[in-house]
């Protein structure tokens, strides 16, 4: 990237702080136990969603599993009704119904995140195919951890994306845990983007951390996916700092990770990539301001999102049954 890029850096600069703040408040909630729902947060890991939803469109799509507050906010969905949503309030983006794991705003082309591992890698393939077969420039991102590269059917939608040629990009947000087990216990060997390879598209291995390079990686992907040539694996290498769910630091599901946190956080990707702005020109004033505005918008999402109604008990089942005499469709 070269200094053209200060505009698409700043923009990174302040999804990624949005990501990060919100995630914060979020872990403090879980804690005040005013959330019921699991969550599971993607603290230090902000550049992969924002380096990526950078290179795409608003139309473009997205899909992501259990870990996606960062990849809703990056493609541009609602933080209040993310947070209500958190919350299990009605104004929520689900109205209450699908708490942190589901997120969903067609609107932006966030199609839905899924808390099974992988399932959405399958979905995220057939938004693509639709995409080619209506003949539309539209591409679609499937943000998955290394843990669904153990699942079949995301090697069963790899071969069936390449043999198509279809307008996907894998991102595997590598932060080198499957829950509590560490990469090299479930693998034999360190090679995820080698699975590329197998599967006939382009692989590469990125440092999770540098916005910037995630972004070029991104673009180059999904300029190559729109153009006709079909997916391309992303591995983005990183480091989440909270546990596997819920707020306690460098702890997963009980099980202390392997003392790795301390080398990890001095490779904040926040800071990294506001010392690059600062130094090419932009006034840590405006940065701060940044921070600061960010920090605004999150109090205002938690109290509107408390200050919404949870649903009446009486819509329980809408959505689940047909009402009688309804046809069901």
């Amino acid at each position: 990237m070269n200094d053209a890029s200060v505009e698409v850096g700043r923009w990174m600069y302040r999804t990624m702080v949005r990501i990060r703040i919100c995630e914060e408040r979020i872990a403090e909630l879980v804690e005040e136990r005013a959330v019921g729902t699991p969550c599971h947060l993607s603290i230090g890991q902000e550049a992969i969603a924002a380096g990526v939803c950078a290179a795409l469109t608003r139309d473009d799509y997205v899909w992501g599993g259990h870990r996606s507050h960062g990849h809703y906010l990056a493609k541009g969905g609602d933080l209040r009704a993310m947070m209500a949503e958190i919350l299990g309030r009605k104004t929520g983006c689900c109205e209450g119904r699908g708490g942190s794991m589901h997120l969903f705003a067609s609107e932006v082309g966030i199609l839905g995140t899924v808390p099974l591992v992988a399932a959405t890698i399958p979905l995220a393939a057939g938004a693509a195919l639709a995409a080619k077969m209506r003949g539309d420039s539209r591409v679609s991102v499937s943000f998955f951890g290394d843990g669904a590269i153990e699942e079949g059917h995301c090697h069963e939608t790899m071969n069936l994306a390449a043999l198509y040629k279809l307008p996907v990009v894998f991102v595997c947000e590598n932060n080198l845990y499957a829950s509590h087990m560490g990469l090299l216990e479930r693998r034999a060997e360190d090679n995820i983007p080698q699975v590329a390879a197998a599967h006939g598209m382009p692989g590469a291995r990125i440092d999770g951390n540098d916005a910037r390079a995630v972004y070029q990686a991104a673009t180059e992907a999904v300029t190559r996916a729109r153009g006709g040539d079909g997916p391309t694996l992303l591995e983005c290498r990183t480091f989440r700092w909270r546990g596997h769910v819920g707020p306690s630091w460098d702890i997963d599901v009980g099980v202390q990770r392997k003392d790795e946190l301390k080398d990890w956080l001095p490779r904040d990707p926040i800071p990294r990539l506001r010392n690059w702005l600062v130094e090419r020109g932009c006034d840590a004033g405006e940065l701060a301001a940044i921070d600061a505005a960010a920090g605004a918008e999150v109090t205002e999402a938690v109290e509107f999102a408390r200050s919404s109604p949870f649903p009446r008990p009486d819509e329980l089942t809408e959505h689940v049954f047909a009402d009688q005499g309804t046809e069901r469709r």
